[in-house]
């Protein structure tokens, strides 16, 4: 492909699937990029490919920029402008929680992304999926225009266990199929908690070939699942065990994505199992229709009958702003605003 003075691709309108993003960038670099999705795991990793592709073309600094409430759009334009004052190459790197920044903010990212500069390199990162609105949103064109589109979707639950074997194997481990179909089980879908594990069991040794059985031992033995049981402590209302449980999650330094995924997740199983019965749905098809095990219902029953339906919409935003943090679209610190979800999730309800 031409290639301008810039070393940029001339013509690099273009949507990359993030499996083939590694392909691309070893072939090409465009002036912008925005990477998008809920999948925290596959996001960072486009966005650490890209990082590593523009370090080899000579960008070797980067200023981040986090589009939170009171972002003022002509900080970021402004320092753009300036860079070309320097002779280092900059990669610019935007963080928004949502793919909509407003007309200000739109009208800033639409420029950018038009005006090529060979010392500027531009990545937008969405953490969200790129709705029908978004990809309609004229700064969303813009960066389709003059570069590249990086959908980050989902690992489907039945692809799950395949992903687990190819994740090991680049990790110098082999998965049968039935310990590939066990971790999945056992992780619930988290992409963290599988690549977190399959490094854990290549440190204990790489070249082996890894079955159910020894799956069920590092599962049984890891402190990392721990997130359930907080979950299920939190649920029951158990403060004593929950915060024990919490502490030493902390300490044995799991990662904070990992213990909001599993609150998140509750929290909304929650919501939604409320809401059902508030709307006159059964509690126990509700609960059979969402798929919660059966050796779970009781507690989830118990946990339902504690709150409110306004405090659910409470919780369910206080867990939106930590998964802010964490994922550095807010300030703040992440293990700190943890400890108040799970605070508010055992704080005790009034009686209706």
């Amino acid at each position: 492909m031409p290639r301008n003075r810039s070393g940029f691709a001339e013509d690099s309108t273009l949507k990359v699937p993030v499996r083939q993003l590694e392909r691309h960038l070893n072939d090409r670099l465009a002036p912008v990029y925005l990477i998008a999705g809920d999948e925290p795991l596959l996001v960072d990793e486009a966005l650490e490919q890209t990082r590593a592709a523009a370090r080899r073309r000579g960008f070797d600094s980067r200023e981040l920029y986090i589009a939170d409430r009171g972002f003022r759009w002509s900080d970021l334009t402004s320092d753009a402008d300036n860079l070309s004052l320097f002779s280092n190459r900059k990669i610019i790197e935007l963080r928004m929680a949502t793919p909509r920044p407003g007309d200000e903010g739109s009208r800033s990212i639409s420029a950018l992304s038009e005006k090529r500069d060979p010392d500027r390199l531009l990545i937008v990162i969405v953490g969200e999926k790129l709705d029908a609105a978004a990809t309609r949103a004229s700064w969303v064109k813009s960066i389709d225009e003059h570069g590249v589109l990086v959908n980050v979707w989902p690992i489907d639950r039945t692809e799950l266990p395949r992903w687990i074997q190819q994740r090991a194997q680049a990790a110098g481990l082999t998965f049968t199929t039935p310990a590939a179909q066990l971790l999945a089980e056992r992780v619930e879908g988290n992409l963290l908690a599988a690549d977190q594990e399959i490094k854990r069991l290549a440190l204990v040794g790489p070249g082996r070939e890894i079955d159910e059985a020894e799956v069920l031992e590092s599962v049984a033995n890891n402190a990392r699942y721990d997130v359930f049981r907080l979950v299920d402590a939190v649920s029951a209302g158990d403060a004593e065990r929950a915060i024990r449980v919490f502490w030493g999650v902390r300490a044995e330094g799991l990662a904070p994505a990992l213990v909001s995924w599993a609150l998140s997740r509750e929290i909304s199983l929650l919501a939604s199992l409320q809401f059902a019965v508030a709307h006159g749905e059964n509690l126990d098809g509700a609960l059979t229709r969402l798929h919660v095990w059966g050796r779970r219902q009781a507690l989830v029953k118990k946990a339902v009958a504690r709150f409110r339906g306004r405090d659910f919409a409470a919780l369910v935003s206080q867990a939106a702003a930590v998964d802010g943090m964490i994922k550095g679209v807010t300030q703040g610190q992440p293990w700190e605003a943890l400890t108040g979800l799970v605070i508010a999730l055992l704080r005790p309800v009034a009686k209706h």
